[in-house]
């Protein structure tokens, strides 16, 4: 199985795989949002139609949320699994977008042209690539090069409530060797990156409740417990002043990095001053002792992700509110118990509460651990040469800031080591105004992928 006619071929339909690509973006398929219930739909029958069209048995399986698309191909040799999600974020906050979110454009831009557009990276262009060097196999050789299971997900973007029943009902069938996952980024431009461990994920979020009522702040200022100050006293105290998290036991189960990990990431490629100055900053804010890289990477952290109360209107209202809310997440790092953290964390605030509060916790939220990956399969150095021959340049392996539950979920339910592997950049803006996908790593990512899968056949 020639790899260089495939590789042509990608080039030669470099436009046709755009095209489809910005037919995949135009379908606003937002999970969270119950208005885009058939915009999902309609995005797992365009995939299901797409496989299809180049010989993959695909079909569209209901959940009780969103549809997944199941698809088999492949005659013979290793079995891979490959998934992603077709889900996107929200477009909020909309006049921020400088086209519409779901309208995708081609753009020239000082950085080379981009896909402009909802979903352009996270994750339609993403899952696309491997989709497209699928279609590049089929069509030079009549089939695939080895028999590949296509997973794609639709609730990602909104917790993946159906993803661990249809795994547990549908173990046998999406079981393979490894799973292979498109929905991460590349260290730095031009430097090919396997993520070899992922940070976990903890949501949680509280209610403080002061007076009975909102109060008039003339009659009840001074005297009166105003929730929103408490509130801000207590998360004050979250972090001390080297930025270390001040819950007592929240760093159960953290290890260091081993000295050997941190030579190679310190020869990844990654540059800091381009990482922080890209969103504004000058200097890195996190835990004090540890570079930006072992920040992002390697480092638990307690963030706040919204605090709110009280009039929040034009002008002003003088009250003492009767409440006052926040919701956190922490990401996990080695062997944190998202369960030990929670409680830690719920402690932690409850014992600094002063007379007359009280605090209520939404039980709704999940946490999922930290993964780190098997590198030591040989698929990973087979991946590692095919991504370095393409890009010219060493492909790494890398750390990940981001948490990708379903790798846990394929480890626990079906066995399934997972190797990630992705071509987005720091400056995607994925869940943000204006994301994009750079249309070299939409091409490039297409030939990488059609690179791996000829090393894991054994080509």
């Amino acid at each position: 199985m020639p790899i260089d006619a495939v590789l042509t071929r990608i080039d030669d339909e470099m436009p046709a795989a755009l095209d489809r690509l910005m037919a995949l973006l135009r379908i606003p398929s937002i999970s969270t949002d119950p208005a885009y219930k058939a915009d999902c739909q309609s995005a797992a029958d365009w995939l299901v139609a797409d496989l299809q069209s180049i010989g993959i048995a695909a079909e569209k399986r209901e959940t009780p949320g969103h549809p997944m698309v199941v698809g088999h191909g492949g005659d013979s040799g290793p079995h891979q699994q490959f998934s992603r999600h077709y889900d996107v974020q929200t477009v909020d906050p909309l006049e921020l977008w400088k086209t519409d979110p779901f309208a995708p454009e081609i753009q020239d831009t000082d950085k080379g042209r981009v896909i402009r557009g909802r979903g352009a990276s996270d994750d339609k262009g993403q899952l696309m690539t491997f989709v497209e060097a699928c279609r590049a196999w089929q069509a030079v050789n009549g089939t695939l090069p080895c028999r590949i299971t296509f997973f794609f997900e639709g609730e990602e973007e909104s917790g993946s409530p159906s993803l661990v029943p249809f795994l547990k009902d549908n173990a046998e069938e999406l079981s393979a060797d490894i799973a292979l996952v498109c929905d991460t980024s590349m260290v730095s431009p031009g430097v090919p990156s396997i993520a070899s461990q992922l940070r976990g994920m903890l949501k949680d979020e509280f209610t403080l409740h002061g007076p009975r009522i909102d109060l008039h702040s003339g009659h009840y200022g001074g005297p009166g417990l105003n929730p929103l100050r408490e509130i801000a006293r207590i998360i004050a105290s979250f972090h001390d002043d080297t930025g270390r998290v001040a819950v007592k036991g929240f760093y159960d189960g953290v290890e260091e990095v081993p000295d050997e990990l941190l030579r190679q990431w310190e020869n990844c490629g990654f540059d800091e001053k381009t990482y922080l100055s890209s969103v504004g900053y000058s200097q890195p804010h996190g835990e004090q002792g540890y570079s930006t890289l072992v920040q992002q990477w390697a480092r638990p952290t307690l963030e706040i992700n919204g605090l709110w109360g009280g009039y929040q209107g034009a002008g002003s209202k003088t009250v003492i509110p009767a409440e006052a809310h926040c919701k956190l997440t922490c990401r996990l790092v080695g062997d944190m118990d998202p369960d030990h953290v929670r409680r830690a964390l719920r402690k932690h605030v409850e014992d600094r509460l002063p007379v007359d509060a009280t605090v209520t916790w939404d039980n709704d939220l999940d946490g999922s651990p930290a993964s780190v990956m098997n590198i030591d399969r040989p698929e990973f150095e087979q991946a590692r040469q095919a991504l370095s021959e393409e890009w010219n340049r060493g492909a790494v392996f890398s750390g990940m800031g981001g948490s990708i539950p379903v790798t846990r979920f394929f480890k626990d339910i079906l066995g399934l080591d997972s190797m990630l592997i992705g071509f987005a950049q720091d400056d995607d803006a994925i869940h943000s105004p204006n994301e994009k996908y750079n249309v070299e790593s939409f091409h490039k990512g297409i030939r990488s992928w059609a690179r791996v899968l000829d090393k894991l056949a054994g080509s």
